[in-house]
């Protein structure tokens, strides 16, 4: 399979595997628009030549959007391949490219965010550890950040301490999202409706800068959902699950 990278030239010409359909779309526009942004910073996109989910994404970790602390490394925004492209050697491609950009560009390895067990939205913990990633730190409730350091003296990578414990959140659902992934364009929206449909208190807190995104208190900052201060979820929910939860909230 030929693999391409996207640059500014090329970006409005090229789908981005998560999200194909139209420019015009909302989901496209706002990860195509939050792309643009941190390539300037070092992030790669590398993707499939194919209409399909075959990608990675890739930054320098000290403009990484998450809560870790890992001066020197590459983080993993998101590896993802699935559907017809799995089972053919696609990941290890992609995993293999970003070592190889990693260690030219002098990295110290790679960090991504992973869980305990295997959960949508997270890098697969069995294929990390099959692949040398090992464990760095971990956060409640399930979230684990993975390290693969190219020299064994490297510094260990962790996680902030704004994920150790967040100052007081107001009442009922409060929400953390970014616009990494082009899903939450479509389903915020979604959510702040049914939640207002049912008289459930929602604070949408779209996270706008690196600076935030850094101090965050989930480790996922794509999607956090939170109530009453406690963590509920990092996954982006569908109409149909947030009913669920909603009702078992009583609302």
């Amino acid at each position: 399979m030929e693999f391409v990278k996207l640059t500014h030239e090329n970006i409005d010409q090229e789908h981005i595997c998560c999200a194909i359909s139209s420019n015009k779309d909302i989901q496209v526009m706002s990860k195509k628009d939050w792309l643009k942004d941190r390539m300037n910073e070092g992030l790669v996109f590398l993707k499939g030549n194919v209409r399909g989910k075959c990608f990675i994404e890739y930054i320098p970790a000290e403009y990484a959007w998450a809560p870790v602390r890992a001066d020197g490394y590459m983080y993993i925004d998101c590896l993802w391949v699935s559907g017809q492209f799995k089972g053919h050697g696609y990941g290890d491609l992609l995993l293999d490219a970003c070592i190889e950009d990693s260690r030219k560009k002098g990295k110290k390895g790679l960090v991504v965010l992973s869980s305990k067990k295997k959960t949508g939205f997270l890098s697969d913990p069995g294929y990390m550890r099959h692949r040398g990633f090992k464990g760095a730190d971990t956060a409640e409730p399930y979230f684990e950040l993975m390290y693969l350091p190219f020299e064994e003296s490297a510094e260990l990578p962790g996680f902030s301490d704004s994920v150790r414990g967040h100052e007081p959140m107001a009442g009922g659902f409060v929400l953390y999202y970014t616009s990494q992934c082009p899903f939450t364009a479509k389903y915020v929206p979604i959510l702040e409706n049914m939640a207002k449909a049912r008289n459930a208190a929602l604070q949408s807190i779209h996270i706008q800068t690196r600076e935030d995104a850094q101090n965050a208190p989930s480790p996922f900052t794509t999607f956090s959902l939170f109530y009453d201060g406690q963590f509920v979820t990092h996954e982006i929910l569908s109409e149909k699950k947030f009913d669920k939860i909603l009702t078992s909230k009583g609302l």
